[in-house]
């Protein structure tokens, strides 16, 4: 089933976007759809001079979408550029052109398969490295940029965050467990983190790329990036698991981090209760219905995180 985000596109479609993005001279030889996120609509395109390109394109405007999902196709131009920049040995795409209205972004196509795919060890490795190198890059605050949630500490942007997610499923009528004065509880723990950290959040499988060899060869979908805790990147990699009791994952070999002691623990299960609330929260925005089994399941994840909570 297609995400309603989703535009519904033709190969003549993209055809015509990389011209408008790459010029008159950039003629599309072939162009396929690529499957496995649910906001965006993502194809690769074969050009005539031999290139390969990926082109993006958000939601329609008639979509409804959660608050921070705001100008989400502009963020990963932003992120992809700042990652060049100031990254360099982290791979991620070239971007290549990119329109805020309508909303698209041609970037270059990286070899490898998602871990989505094939499993790679190796390359999870490597991913910790990586993202080791992104989070000593240092935002202006924290949180969201433009107007979404955000603050001038860690503690009110991460409470910024979750309040507005209480309230796109509030707008959605989607029920979530009670999640009052859960992070005025704990703002003495987030406020350890001084530094507004480069965070890409979204580092499920189908994000990382491997070589045939196992070794990392890309980081796509940059477009979620926030500033803030570290430890909020440890979160997705182990998706619907708890990182921090798996002391042999690779991610963990690879970053090198601090033990994780109490407070880490502590944090790290408010970012999971953040991100079981946001896909509870987007479900409707999908064209997932409550009833499918989806929504019991994160529940019951998210009210674990809680009870668990010292």
């Amino acid at each position: 089933m297609r995400s309603p985000t989703q535009p519904d596109l033709s190969s003549t479609d993209i055809a015509s976007i990389v011209s408008n993005g790459l010029g008159a001279g950039a003629l599309v030889t072939g162009a396929e759809e690529l499957s496995g996120g649910n906001f965006a609509a993502v194809w690769r395109a074969d050009l005539s001079d031999g290139r390969q390109v990926v082109v993006k394109v958000g939601p329609p405007a008639a979509a409804r979408l959660l608050r921070y999902e705001q100008g989400l196709i502009p963020a990963e131009a932003e992120y992809f550029s700042m990652i060049r920049s100031q990254a360099p040995t982290v791979p991620v795409p070239t971007v290549l052109a990119v329109s805020a209205d309508p909303a698209w972004i041609i970037t270059t196509l990286l070899p490898g398969t998602p871990l989505a795919a094939q499993d790679s060890p190796q390359a999870r490795e490597q991913l910790g490295a990586c993202i080791a190198q992104v989070h000593n890059i240092t935002g202006p605050r924290f949180g969201y940029t433009g107007d979404r949630a955000s603050g001038d500490d860690w503690p009110t942007a991460f409470e910024a965050i979750i309040d507005a997610l209480r309230a796109d499923a509030a707008d959605w009528n989607v029920p979530l467990p009670p999640l009052d004065g859960v992070v005025a509880r704990y703002r003495d723990v987030l406020a350890a983190v001084t530094r507004p950290a480069l965070l890409h959040f979204d580092l499920w499988d189908g994000n990382v790329l491997a070589g045939p060899d196992g070794s990392l060869t890309g980081l796509v979908d940059g477009e979620r990036y926030l500033y803030g805790d570290p430890l909020l990147d440890f979160v997705s990699p182990a998706l619907l698991r708890r990182i921090e009791d798996i002391p042999d994952h690779p991610f963990v070999a690879g970053y090198r981090p601090a033990p994780f002691d109490e407070p880490a623990r502590i944090r790290l299960a408010l970012y999971r209760i953040h991100l079981y609330g946001l896909m509870i929260a987007e479900g409707p925005s999908r064209g997932i219905q409550i009833a499918d089994g989806r929504h019991d399941y994160l529940t019951g994840l998210l009210a674990q995180e809680l009870a668990d909570l010292p």
